[in-house]
């Protein structure tokens, strides 16, 4: 069980705004979730990462995202909320873990990066040890050295950089990161299947080139939901009593959005939830698009069993 955030808006946002002060923040999410509770490890207190982009471009800084990681818990970091407090982005990722896979360390908590590229994901990739060694060797000799934990998730974001024309490029348009991330979710469902693995994979994936943004709720199954995901937008998120914040939308604007694995709040219309095997994309322009992930595992909303899809298998993880 993890939990994650991300913010994209017109205007940088103040950390804390996402971090620490809404009611059910990240870190209040950390050691008090209140979707599907994972009772094997019912708080997230192994680590956490807040990754974000620079407000202006400074080619003396560069384009690469900056990453504050600790193994310590969210909500004990005094580091943590200090800097919450005065730094401002457009672009923020904040993910809390609970480990499933690999270990305790700095090295296995998201995000992850390379280059301007940045990755998060909260699930489980089912049977992982089983093809390990095969998705490695699948890999460049620069991909493969990317990675530095020993995580699935990681191996998982070394895969999406495989699939990429050109990691490396300047400018990665949305359909470009839209192609990479299905054909990522193809490759780790065939390394599955041709090793037998029968277990659904649970694949929240976020990515980010500081422009675009790509999200994931996925889970290869026909018959289960996917982990939990909301999104929320508008033009103004406001803070209008103590820790208490909304979603405004004064016009057809999306000047803010907001993607994360529990709402950061309590006002239930101000969050959607993205429905099973559905991409996020949101563009440079702030325009913001769900495609559905059609394969084997996609069941059309007009098909009676797209709505009796049961959330047992990823309630009973925590997911």
């Amino acid at each position: 069980m993890c939990r994650f955030v991300l913010y994209k808006g017109t205007q940088p946002v103040q950390l804390s705004q996402l971090l620490t002060r809404p009611a059910h923040s990240i870190i209040r999410q950390a050691f008090d979730p209140r979707l599907r509770l994972d009772h094997r490890r019912p708080i997230n207190g192994d680590g956490f990462g807040v990754g974000w982009y620079d407000s202006v471009y400074d080619p003396e800084l560069g384009v690469q995202p900056c990453i504050f990681t600790s193994v310590t818990p969210a909500w004990n970091n005094d580091n943590l909320t200090r800097l919450a407090e005065k730094i401002k982005s457009p672009l923020v990722f904040a993910h809390v873990r609970a480990y499933t896979s690999g270990s305790l360390s700095l090295d296995n908590c998201h995000p992850f990066t390379f280059g301007k590229l940045m990755f998060m994901h909260n699930g489980d990739v089912a049977g992982f040890p089983k093809f390990k060694r095969k998705l490695q060797s699948s890999l460049s000799d620069e991909i493969f050295s990317v990675v530095k934990g020993n995580t699935d998730s990681e191996w998982s974001f070394a895969l999406f950089l495989s699939k990429l024309p050109d990691p490396h490029a300047t400018q990665i348009t949305p359909q470009v990161l839209r192609d990479a991330m299905r054909e990522t979710i193809a490759a780790l469902n065939k390394f599955a299947s041709d090793v037998g693995v029968t277990e659904p994979s649970l694949l929240n994936f976020v990515v980010s080139d500081g422009e675009s943004v790509v999200a994931t709720r996925y889970i290869s199954s026909k018959v289960h939901e996917a982990a939990s995901l909301w999104y929320s937008s508008g033009t103004s998120f406001d803070e209008y009593a103590e820790g208490d914040y909304r979603m405004s939308k004064s016009d057809k604007r999306e000047n803010i959005i907001l993607v994360a694995s529990e709402p950061l709040t309590f006002e239930k219309a101000d969050w959607m939830e993205i429905r099973t095997n559905t991409m996020i994309v949101i563009t440079p322009k702030m325009n913001l698009l769900q495609i559905p992930i059609i394969d084997e595992f996609f069941v059309p909303p007009s098909d009676p069993a797209s709505q009796n899809r049961g959330t047992g298998f990823a309630a009973e993880k925590g997911f």
